[in-house]
């Protein structure tokens, strides 16, 4: 600790005598020491000094008055005045003047240099920074050990809030990561001190200490700490969803028998003997941050995993619980600057189950609603759920020759095709949605016809194009 006034007096070998009666300031420390003899030195000062001075230049009472003062309002802590050069005594006009504004006045005798007691002063200085850099480095040890033996970002913070005697919470964006305690509750800026901890990437995250703390500098070295582990924790949800998105993968394909499928789905967390509902978020802009994103607080439990560039949230539920879990992922996703849409599929039991809830979630996404709850399940996507119904390379066989078409000739058969089976066939409501002749309707279907070998007047051939479409747009999804 640095010393007090009342502690340099109580060094005996300096031989110093408390002169007059203020006693206010003895017990706060002494910030440094300085030595003058300017009659006005207040420009050097910056507060807390104790100020040594023989008082050479202050020879009458009206000039010992106004040093006091000067000092008084400069925040000087004390006076040390030293005698047998300048003066024998301290000048009672200068003691009176001091008491009057309370600053302290202590008597150096002649055989006490002042270099002494400067040096006196900072020792205690730096044995109080030494002793402060070993508590930091204590501290630092202590965050890094609570990583290192598996505590985790969680124990990391618990102590950082035990290190600053105040409540701790940690947000990314708007979503709360971790908070020290259940009352904390939302930090705002005028009592709580925001730290931003760089992660490199856009998820905004924040640590945040209430007012009133004191900072040793261990914050910056938690901020790179917490740094460190978050993206230790990004790295690890892309590597277990890349893992769970192989069996997920295996069971939407229907390539594994029912019981080696629930094996592998409990495997990865899923219990195929409960029901299970599937949240996908599908992102075309933002696709590869789905890989390391995190969920918020009521997905905890969940299992993630990524197929292709969808991001699968397998929720134990009943479907209550779905359309509320959606769209909390939802604006979690909005809040990490990931836009997202997302679909909700059915509750079922048992593999199979799992992937008709797939199916109905992919389904669901392909509507384009920020939060799509689920419908019936489709014929289309009944039958792309089996693999042995071909429907994708049928689909490209039926479309592929128009969409070409379209390509190289800037005609726009697909999408009379989409127009026409949409208005249930009518040629005229076709006309009058595109603005084109009736004539210019019955060519292109002519050409479609040609091009196919499907002829969108005939029932059956029309069911084909109308199933080859909707898996194009389900693939494009």
């Amino acid at each position: 600790m640095a010393l007090t006034l009342a502690e340099l007096l109580n060094h005996a070998d300096l031989g110093l005598r408390l002169a007059g009666s203020a006693t206010a300031t003895l017990r706060e420390e002494i910030r440094w020491v300085a030595v003058t003899e300017l009659e006005d030195p207040a420009q050097f000062l910056t507060g807390g000094e104790l100020v040594l001075t023989t008082g050479v230049r202050q020879r009458t009472a009206i000039e010992q008055r106004r040093f006091v003062r000067v000092l008084r309002r400069a925040g000087a802590l004390g006076i040390g005045f030293g005698v047998g050069l300048g003066h024998d005594e301290i000048p009672p006009a200068l003691i009176a003047e001091a008491n009057r504004w309370g600053v302290p006045v202590i008597e150096v005798p002649y055989r006490t240099p002042f270099m002494a007691i400067g040096k006196l002063v900072a020792d205690s200085h730096s044995a109080d920074h030494y002793a402060s850099l070993e508590r930091l480095i204590g501290a630092h040890q202590v965050l890094a050990r609570s990583l290192l033996t598996g505590g985790g970002l969680h124990e990391l913070l618990k102590h950082l809030g035990t290190m600053l005697h105040t409540e701790i919470i940690l947000t990314q964006f708007t979503a709360q990561l971790y908070a020290s305690g259940p009352e904390a509750g939302t930090p705002t800026m005028d009592r709580w001190v925001p730290y931003p901890v760089p992660t490199g990437r856009r998820d905004a995250c924040t640590l945040w200490a209430r007012k009133p703390f004191e900072d040793t500098g261990i914050i910056s070295y938690a901020q790179n700490l917490i740094s460190i582990e978050l993206n230790n924790l990004t790295k690890q949800r892309q590597s277990q969803r890349a893992l769970a998105g192989q069996v997920i993968n295996d069971v939407v394909r229907g390539t594994l028998e029912a019981e080696e499928a629930s094996r592998r789905l409990a495997a990865i967390g899923v219990n195929s003997t409960k029901r299970n509902v599937v949240l996908l978020a599908e992102s075309a802009a933002h696709h590869k941050n789905l890989r390391g994103a995190t969920l918020p607080a009521a997905l905890d439990g969940a299992v993630t995993a990524m197929l292709d560039r969808d991001l699968v949230v397998v929720v134990e539920d009943d479907g209550a619980a779905a359309p509320k879990l959606g769209r909390l992922l939802s604006d979690h996703l909005t809040e990490a600057g990931i836009h997202a849409t997302i679909g909700i599929g059915g509750a079922y039991t048992k593999p199979n189950g799992l992937r008709w809830s797939y199916f109905e979630a992919k389904d669901a996404a392909a509507r384009g609603l920020e939060v799509n709850e689920p419908e019936r399940l489709s014929i289309t996507s009944l039958l792309l759920a089996s693999e042995d119904v071909p429907l994708a390379d049928m689909a490209g066989e039926a479309i592929g020759p128009l969409a070409r078409f379209d390509r190289q000739h800037g005609a726009e058969l697909v999408h009379t095709l989409e127009t026409y089976l949409t208005l249930n066939g009518s040629v005229a409501q076709v006309a009058e949605q595109l603005n084109l002749h009736r004539n210019t309707v019955r060519y292109r279907l002519g050409q479609i016809a040609e091009l196919t070998g499907y002829d969108p007047a005939v029932t059956a051939d029309r069911v084909q194009l109308y199933l080859a479409l909707a898996v194009r747009k389900v693939a494009k999804a």
